[in-house]
């Protein structure tokens, strides 16, 4: 299932606003995205195996490019849950990413607040065009991730680019040519987990923020 934004950033807000109003909601924007020093400083875990997680996710989603895939593992680095879902969308926001990634955790796994240390970490896998270089709608990604963790009682794992270049995990330098955009799925032997999903209540998120 996919859904859109707002045409525009400047769509999102009242025809009535004022230069200095349009001016301070680009301000928190741009607050709520993490520089890959940020991301790296942060303490992120570091994947044993980051090709494998790519080409499971990659096999199992099949993502095109706007396609953010969300995935829950356990201690032992095996899939638990995973989502994908799809965006269209001009407005780069964390908060609207965060949103949308609660959502997809709130349907494929428990949450683990009552954890004094959580357990299980979600990683993202985002495919869209371009090269591999981090842009602002990476980091609006990132800080969406980390926050989504936060809500739902999971460590923030890494954040995965998927584009013609291929993958990599962003921050620590680690990737390959394949998979790609533009590469076929390559056969997964490892165990299967829970069915992915698509789409759901995530679109619902997406549609209430553009339309404020």
């Amino acid at each position: 299932m996919t859904f859109g934004f707002a045409p525009s950033d400047a769509a999102s807000l009242p025809e009535s606003s004022t230069p200095a109003e349009m001016s301070a909601d680009s301000a928190h924007r741009l607050a709520r995205m993490l520089e890959p020093s940020e991301w790296s400083a942060a303490g992120i875990p570091l994947l044993r195996n980051p090709r494998e997680i790519v080409s499971g996710l990659h096999f199992r989603h099949q993502p095109t490019p706007a396609t953010a895939v969300v995935a829950v593992l356990d201690p032992d680095e095996r899939l638990r849950a995973s989502a994908s879902f799809s965006r269209r969308a001009t407005a780069t926001d964390g908060w609207i990413f965060r949103n949308a990634l609660l959502a997809q955790l709130r349907r494929v796994i428990p949450h683990d607040l009552r954890r004094r240390t959580p357990v299980r970490t979600a990683v993202l896998l985002y495919c869209r065009e371009g090269d591999a270089r981090w842009t602002q709608e990476d980091g609006a990604w990132m800080w969406g991730l980390r926050d989504a963790c936060t809500l739902h009682g999971l460590r923030c794992g890494a954040y995965i680019t998927l584009t013609r270049d291929g993958w990599q995990v962003l921050g620590e330098g680690r990737g390959g040519r394949r998979p790609s955009t533009g590469s076929l799925p390559e056969a997964f032997t490892g165990v299967d987990p829970p069915a992915p999903r698509t789409g759901g209540a995530a679109s619902d998120v997406l549609r209430r923020a553009a339309a404020r």
